[in-house]
């Protein structure tokens, strides 16, 4: 009983310090009145409290209150680590901004105001879901209900409800603060500009805390969804909420079935939703349609004959299920060419054969992978034909061929359908070619630089989604 009292004591403790974590947001609000050297200033003033605090304090009890990342394993003591990082993160905020306004440059206040707003409000309500779901969790062993017990799997309890948590409570924060700056500071910013930064910014947040990381959450959120909102913000291309909210909730709803059907896990799922918002606010829902397509595909051949592959050790880890690795390095180069196509409309028709020729080019390459190496014909490396072991990087197959020229057909014909390409055999030649070059290329990749060890499977896939797109490019140029 003194076991569960202490226990209980602790994590309420937790409950203060994100509490606490969550007070230093609403220094955001001081932003516009108070000058930066000042606010910097107020920031040392923190670290040197922190740095000397008594250790016999109530204060420092609260802040290096052990953390629970696992009800059933030993806590961890993090000491005031945390609470230092995430001081120390926005001092360095401020500090740039310092810095890059003696060089000329622009990094704007509202910008780093949504930034800590996210790390401060919506990592604080994360992880306040995340503990109050894991003393239900110890009362329900205590009650002695096995089918109840926690079985493990952190992810399947409270995971994805504290990251939908900390998305909507860093979109909501973020808005708000940005709103707040931009008004007393009569910045000529528009209303949209900062909702279109916060669900950026907030998606990509929600990333970086789902990802498992030696860096601490307070450091890679706020660096990552600062730079991320600076760096949109900088295009100076917004839409209006209603079409970013639309875009936001499709993404998440397509890859919420994504990870219920275990095709992805959370991470694939919050990177997916990032992929998703950017490509149909900058571009439009077919776009994201057909890259989606390529989701789909890539997770139902993944189970093609799966029991067969895994007894040959070949197939796909953790059952198939994607993580944000293979979400990003199979459609950044979509990603890219879609921003591009908002930014420069003038070049609209080329861009979109580009984006073909990377979409066709995952799907292809994923199909020919999956579907090839269940051939009963023997692989032969693509660099001297030489018969090698199935599953080998930059072995191919004549049916693997076939796969990916299937894949890219697909893509092809779909973009047709949704009336992106009017010259029909112009949009069939330039994406299926597009396809099995990219293909092609991931494979001799394969070969040569992931074999020696000097690219990673995720890099092959990133270097092959930009040659099918150049390639499909190019195609364009010479045939139109």
């Amino acid at each position: 009983m003194d076991k569960i009292k202490s226990i209980t004591k602790e994590l309420d403790s937790v409950y203060i310090k994100h509490l606490i974590h969550a007070l230093l947001g609403l220094t955001c609000f001081l932003y516009p009145f108070l000058h930066l050297s000042i606010l910097i200033l107020i920031m040392l003033l923190i670290l040197f409290i922190l740095k000397y605090i008594s250790k016999r304090s109530k204060l420092y009890k609260i802040l290096s209150s052990k953390e629970y990342t696992d009800p059933l394993k030993k806590p961890v003591d993090k000491e005031l680590r945390s609470t230092n990082n995430l001081v120390f993160s926005i001092l360095l905020l401020l500090v740039f901004n310092y810095g890059f306004r003696l060089e000329g440059v622009i990094f704007p206040m509202y910008v780093i105001g949504a930034s800590v707003a996210i790390s401060t409000f919506g990592i604080a309500s994360a992880n306040i879901f995340k503990y109050w779901k894991q003393t239900q969790l110890k009362r329900l062993a205590r009650m002695d209900y096995p089918e109840k017990k926690y079985k493990g799997e952190e992810s399947e309890v409270f995971h994805l409800p504290s990251s939908l948590i900390m998305l909507i409570t860093g979109i909501i924060s973020a808005f708000i603060v940005g709103f707040w700056i931009i008004h007393w500071q009569a910045v000529d910013v528009s209303y949209d500009m900062i909702f279109f930064i916060a669900v950026i910014g907030s998606i990509t947040g929600a990333l970086f805390e789902s990802i498992p990381s030696r860096v601490d959450n307070n450091i890679s959120v706020t660096f990552g969804s600062s730079m991320i909102m600076w760096m949109f913000a900088s295009f100076g291309y917004t839409v209006p909420p209603a079409h970013m909210f639309f875009a936001l909730v499709f993404s998440l709803f397509l890859g919420y079935l994504a990870y219920k059907a275990r095709i992805a896990d959370i991470s694939a799922l919050l990177g997916a939703s990032l992929v998703g918002v950017l490509i149909i606010v900058f571009a439009d829902i077919f776009w994201f349609l057909l890259l989606l397509t390529f989701f789909i595909l890539g997770g139902g051949f993944t189970k093609y004959k799966y029991a067969y592959k895994a007894s040959i050790g070949i197939a796909e880890s953790k059952g198939g299920v994607r993580s944000y690795e293979n979400v990003f390095s199979n459609s950044m180069a979509a990603i890219v060419l879609a921003i591009a196509h908002g930014i420069y409309p003038q070049y609209s028709e080329l861009i979109m054969y580009s984006y073909l020729g990377t979409v066709a080019t995952a799907t292809g390459d994923t199909l020919a992978s999956e579907i090839g190496t269940t051939s009963k014909e023997r692989p032969r490396m693509i660099t001297n034909f030489k018969p090698a072991r199935p599953g080998r990087d930059g072995a191919v197959t004549i049916l693997g061929e076939f796969s990916a020229i299937f894949g890219s057909l697909v893509i092809a014909v779909l973009a047709i359908l949704f009336g992106r390409v009017e010259n029909i055999q112009l949009g069939l030649t330039v994406t299926i070619l597009g396809g099995l070059f990219g293909t092609n290329f991931d494979s001799l990749l394969g070969a040569t630089l992931q074999n020696r060890g000097l690219l990673s499977n995720s890099g092959v896939n990133f270097y092959a989604t930009v040659a099918g797109a150049v390639f499909s490019g190019l195609l364009f140029l010479l045939f139109s």
